[in-house]
């Protein structure tokens, strides 16, 4: 099955299902994204202290290491996930779905953030993940106070991709904001990362210094 769009391009709103349920499943809105993930992560922060009762100085290291732990899995999967695709048609959409309707349209507010139902989804299966590998390293108890710091990263993360689509960059941030439009209008196999540049300086994929240039 072929990517479905309009042809406004840039501009315009990606159609990525036919069916308008899962259609509307494809969309949200920042409030209602604070919402639903602010109350999965306080039932997350409440299980971690009183049920499995983390103390609090070792549930903050590990909600810290888990924010880090983020921003490296921000730059693996926009590199190696989101811009993956191949000639079979199930590939590109795949790709289409994930990233590539974002960068036909990187002005569609509404895509901007992970929807509630597909969020909460990835969010089980990651979970599932790090719960597995805490498991096998006899830790079990832990992914308790790692879990709600990446979650936290990832939401963190997505509502600054939001603020580079659709407000003129603060002072202090212009050179990240610059840093995305350029992964996004001239160098989509370079600076991937996006709530930061550290895993970009670290594997080498840094923009060249020229364009960087440019945001001062």
């Amino acid at each position: 099955m072929k990517p479905e769009v309009t042809t406004d391009f840039q501009q315009g709103k990606a159609q990525i299902f036919k069916n308008p349920f899962l259609e509307r499943l494809t969309k949200t809105d920042p409030l209602s994204n604070i919402l639903i993930y602010g109350v999965v992560n306080v039932i997350l922060a409440y299980i971690a202290l009183e049920i499995i009762e983390l103390s609090l100085f070792k549930f903050i290291g590990l909600f810290v290491v888990g924010l880090f732990f983020w921003t490296f899995a921000e730059y693996m999967l926009h590199r190696y996930v989101f811009h993956w695709v191949t000639e079979a048609q199930w590939s590109q959409r795949f790709h289409f779905i994930m990233h590539g309707a974002h960068h036909h349209y990187p002005k569609d507010e509404e895509r901007l953030l992970m929807p509630p139902v597909p969020g909460l989804i990835l969010a089980t299966l990651l979970f599932g993940f790090f719960y597995l590998i805490f498991w096998i390293l006899g830790i079990t108890n832990l992914v308790y106070g790692f879990f709600p710091g990446f979650f936290v990263g990832y939401l963190m993360y997505s509502f600054v991709h939001r603020a580079t689509h659709i407000m003129r960059p603060p002072k202090r941030f212009k050179k990240l904001w610059h840093h995305h439009s350029l992964h996004h209008y001239q160098y989509p196999n370079k600076a991937f990362g996006v709530s930061n540049t550290f895993w970009d300086q670290i594997f080498g994929t840094m923009p060249p210094k020229a364009q960087r240039k440019k945001s001062h």
